[in-house]
């Protein structure tokens, strides 16, 4: 899952893909270079990040994924129901959502389309999630908030077929919960649904190794063939490129 941010303010490549024009360019880079999919997002949820309104980020993202023209699928990143459908209606595939579809009206929007949907964990704000994190057990409770919202997706009438879970890393987490996460991703196989990760270039890498943001490849590949290990489906990476690499030489070890 390639990435494009058609934000100011993410946290990797913040203002660089902004225009319409450079988001759609970059996006089929991203497809040219490999990805299965790409994920396009009008509001960063980066940690601190304000939110934007609806209008603002229909505004982002409706001219980028009118387009396109990929030949392989869109999800939008997006927490808000209206937001969903309209990008739906536009030609995504599949939604994205670090609120797991607890907003007013998001199951029923996923539900009604036939879209693929990916179920995050986030504890807090954005704006303040990073602020000393707690957990009693971060797996227990990362891994008990995604089964609640499978089965609340199921119940609404979307197959488990078209859900995949994603842990949330550096969603309210500190580095050791990430890492502890990460060591144990495993764990998440009895969902029975498949797993989206997103370490690249995050800043628990940046902890790890003392690298800024633009400087953290190396440290994003280790992790992304760790969450292979730990069965990753879906990879949610900035480069994609060099990923494919790193996916290509873990498939012909583990054969």
């Amino acid at each position: 899952m390639g990435v494009v941010n058609v934000t100011p303010d993410s946290f990797s490549d913040g203002g660089r893909y902004f225009d319409a024009q450079a988001a759609v360019a970059h996006a089929r880079q991203l497809a040219a270079e490999g990805a299965d999919l790409v994920d396009l997002g009008g509001e960063s949820t980066r940690p601190g990040s304000a939110p934007v309104s609806e209008d603002e980020e229909l505004r982002r993202i409706l001219p980028v994924l009118g387009n396109l023209s990929l030949k392989i699928p869109v999800s939008v990143d997006t927490r808000r129901s209206r937001v969903m459908r309209e990008a739906l209606a536009a030609g995504a595939s599949m939604i994205n959502d670090v609120e797991a579809l607890c907003a007013a009206g998001a199951l029923g929007a996923v539900a009604a389309s036939g879209c693929a949907v990916c179920l995050m964990h986030k504890k807090g704000e954005p704006a303040t999630m990073q602020h000393e994190p707690h957990y009693a057990d971060v797996l227990a409770e990362v891994k008990g908030f995604l089964k609640e919202r499978v089965n609340a997706a199921q119940a609404a009438g979307i197959a488990a077929g078209r859900i995949v879970v994603d842990p949330g890393f550096g969603f309210g987490k500190t580095a050791a919960h990430n890492l502890e996460l990460l060591r144990r991703l495993k764990e998440f196989s009895d969902l029975n649904v498949p797993l989206a990760v997103g370490w690249s270039r995050k800043s628990t890498l940046g902890k790890l190794t003392g690298r800024p943001v633009d400087e953290r490849l190396a440290g994003s590949l280790a992790a992304a063939l760790l969450a292979l290990q730990g069965g990753a489906t879906i990879l949610r990476v900035h480069d994609v490129k060099e990923t494919r690499d790193v996916i290509a030489v873990w498939q012909a070890y583990s054969q």
